[in-house]
């Protein structure tokens, strides 16, 4: 499947809010309050990290693996952000966290917490967890990139922000920290 990118890079948000939707828009007006810079690139929906590539070429970054993930009983939901080229096991975050039994959690608890939906799923989208119902994991590989790369709540524009914007502006925003792990690369 070839994925069309609108190949211009811009900066900032788009012009025209003609087909964006509000939490995009939102996400947006939430990063230039905060004076982060960021530079954005318009492609066709991307629904897996493989899909990305030439989005991660065109934007000079490695897109992060964002993934939502639950206890087995749903009382505790987080969000793993890792390489995208990284496998991800289960029993090697487990046992950092010290929590038996992680799966994926599902669409609806993604949608309520960080109202975002499948394939979208980014650190951006912590704006909208107000009640801190979200644990955010960081492999301690993405801290190595000056920049990473996210959606803006919808999977239809990556961006390309600073890490140090991530972590020093962002995160205390929206009043989030972080947990850093360690996964490691398969052989």
């Amino acid at each position: 499947m070839n994925l069309y990118i609108d190949r211009t890079i811009y900066t900032g948000a788009p012009a025209s809010t003609e087909g964006r939707l509000p939490k995009e828009l939102k996400t947006y007006e939430l990063l230039d309050s905060l004076s982060i810079p960021y530079t954005r690139l318009d492609h066709d929906a991307t629904a897996s990290i493989e899909l990305c590539h030439d989005v991660e070429q065109l934007l000079g970054i490695s897109i992060c693996k964002n993934l939502f993930l639950c206890n087995a009983q749903k009382t505790k939901f987080y969000l793993l952000m890792m390489p995208g080229d990284k496998k991800f096991k289960t029993k090697n975050l487990s046992k950092q966290i010290n929590s038996a039994r992680l799966s994926f959690a599902d669409d609806a608890h993604m949608e309520e917490f960080l109202d975002i939906t499948p394939g979208s799923v980014s650190i951006l989208g912590l704006a909208n967890d107000t009640e801190n119902r979200v644990t955010l994991l960081i492999d301690s590989d993405v801290l190595k990139d000056e920049s990473i790369g996210c959606h803006p709540c919808i999977n239809t524009s990556s961006l390309k922000i600073k890490t140090a914007d991530i972590l020093e502006k962002f995160l205390p925003a929206v009043h989030h920290e972080y947990t850093l792990v360690n996964l490691p690369w398969e052989e």
